[in-house]
Formats: structure tokens, sequence, C-alpha cells
């Protein structure tokens, strides 16, 4: 008889104690009713109990039996953040997700796991290291779904003895590594923008001096071709092509040249003033043409050069003004700049 049949005899033989007592306050017996009576409520309740027990058969366990027995292992196991490597050196994946696995028989072997767990874990890291020592830390979120699906299926670990998956995959980097990985991207890419404006740079620098500015017949082809062929204005800018050339090679004008340069002031009745916003104004339009913006250094480069030059053929004025629009002195630029508050 299991412990709750006992529980529930003893509570139906003091039910049939209680009505027994109240019979007897309600009604008038003979005396040797009450005998009878008694053995009935103390026989009754485990007779009845004994002939369910028989038509329902056995139990299969009692439930002290139940509560003795062994707890059944689980097969699943969280992993979280295990650090598996990268194609870059100190640049790890943090791996975590949930490990299951079954249990095998290999054949003929008699060996007890005790913790086939281990073995799970220890076979799906390996899978998914395979993988990560491979990929470059930059490519997280992909080495994440590729990861995920090599380790969507159930396969047999090295010894045999079981069968593990792992699920919930989360592949991350360490928050600093992600941060250095960020600040290379941009560098990488300042440093391309960087070489290729270099490069257009070096190979214009090239482009004006090794065939432009080669020499005064060269700029006088390169000048009617950004002219629309106009001679006229060709022929006006001689004087401006020659000292260019002259000063792009750092070598003086030649002397079949030095006609066509402007005359000294006061020859040909010209002022002062007039030849040198002519001579001014002939350099920013050259400057323009060659697409040299304002701040750029080698406008200041050929400014004085070309200044030079004028001081050579004795134009100490016109070098002067010309220095003074582009490449002026801090003190003189600090006077021309007008003040914010109108003083």
């Amino acid at each position: 008889m299991t412990s709750g049949s006992k529980t529930a005899t003893v509570f139906l033989t003091v039910i049939g104690g209680l009505l027994l007592a109240l019979a007897a306050v309600c009604r008038t017996w003979p005396v040797w009713v009450w005998p009878v009576l008694g053995v009935l409520v103390l026989a009754v309740p485990p007779v009845l109990f004994a002939i369910a027990a028989r038509r329902r058969g056995e139990v299969p366990a009692a439930f002290e039996e139940q509560q003795t027995a062994s707890p059944v292992e689980r097969t699943e196991r969280r992993i979280n953040e295990v650090a598996l490597p990268s194609a870059w050196p100190d640049y790890d994946f943090l791996l975590s997700g949930t490990v299951r696995w079954w249990p095998l028989a290999p054949p003929g072997s008699n060996e007890v796991i005790g913790n086939p767990g281990g073995l799970a874990v220890e076979a799906v890291l390996e899978r998914a290291r395979v993988i990560t020592e491979r990929r470059e830390p930059g490519r997280v979120s992909f080495v994440r779904h590729e990861v995920s699906g090599a380790l969507s299926t159930m396969r047999a670990d090295r010894s045999g003895h079981v069968r593990a998956m792992a699920e919930d995959i989360r592949l991350v980097l360490r928050p600093r590594d992600q941060e250095r990985l960020e600040r290379l991207a941009e560098l990488r890419k300042r440093k391309a923008v960087w070489e290729h404006e270099r490069t257009h740079e070096q190979s214009r620098r090239a482009y004006l001096g090794d065939d432009v500015l080669k020499d005064t017949g060269s700029a006088v082809v390169w000048w009617l071709a950004r002219n629309d062929g106009r001679i006229d204005k060709t022929v006006e800018d001689l004087g401006l092509l020659a000292q260019l050339t002259s000063a792009a090679n750092d070598t003086e004008v030649p002397e079949r040249l030095r006609a066509l340069l402007a005359p000294p002031p006061g020859e040909d009745g010209t002022e002062n003033g007039a030849v040198d916003a002519s001579v001014e104004e002939q350099v920013a339009g050259l400057f323009s043409l060659l697409d040299l913006p304002d701040g750029d250094p080698r406008r200041v480069m050929l400014a004085k050069q070309f200044a030079e030059h004028l001081r050579g053929l004795d134009f100490p004025e016109s070098a002067d003004r010309l220095l003074r629009r582009f490449d002026p002195p801090a003190e003189y630029r600090a006077r021309e700049t007008p003040d914010p508050a109108g003083g």
C-alpha cells in the first residue's frame, strides 16, 4: 500500500467513526450493534483500497523510487564570448551561443564519458576556429553568418562519443578592437585620396614643366590651343610667355626675346602704375589659366620667380607690386585686412 492509500484509509476511518457517533446520538440501537459497527468502520476502507489496487494492476514505480532515481542529463550548454583567432594577430572574434549534443555509443567501446558536454563544446569551437582563423576581423558580420551556417548541423566529434551543433550564434569583436578597425579604415581611405591627389599633381607638374613650358615655342603652341588659335592674343603675350618659360626652367630670358618684354618705366611714356597693373593682371590671368586657385603655394613660387626676373630687367617697382599682390608681407596683409569690428 502506498503512502497515499494509507492516508486515504485513515481519513475514511475517521469519517466513519464520526458518522457512527452521530448515529449513536440520534438513534437507540441494541448494545451488540455497536461493536459490529466499529469493526466495519475499521475494516471496510482497507478492504476497498485492496480491491481497487488489484483491479488497476501494479504501479510502474513508487513515488519514493522516482524521487531517488538518477536525474536526466541535460543535452545543451551555453557558451559566452569565447575568444577565437582571426587572420590578424591580436584581433580575436568573441563567440557566444547554445551548444546542443546527442550521445553516441561507438561500436566495441565500453568507455564511460563523464562530461559529454565538454566534448560537444570542444567540437563546436574547433569547427568555428577553422573558419575564423582565415577571416579578417573587419568582416565580422559576414563571418557571423558563415559560422552560424557551419554549426547548424549535428556532427560527431573526433572521439565519436557525441554529435554536436550550436544555435543562437553571436560573433562580435571587442569594442576597442572595433574602434581601431574603424580608424584604420578611415586612414586607408584618406591615404588613398591623398595618393590620388599627389599623382594628379605630379602629372600636372610634369605636363607643364616637361611639355608646356619646356621652351618658349612649346608655350606659344599651348597658348594658341588655349585661346582657340587667336594669333593676335598670342602675339601680345609673347613677352609674358618668354618670362614664364624662363622662370619655369630657372634660366634667363634669351637675348632674342628680350625685345618682347615690357619696356623700362618712362621709355614709352607709360606710367609705372599702368605697367605694373598690366604685369599683375597678366600674371593673375596666367594663374587662372593654369587652374592655380588662391592659397596655392605654387602661385607664390612663380610670383617670386617673375619678380626676380623683373628686378634683373631693371623693373624693381613692378617686382615689388607683383610680390605685394601675390606674396604680401605679414604687416601689409594685416593692414589690408578689414577690421571685423568696423574700425
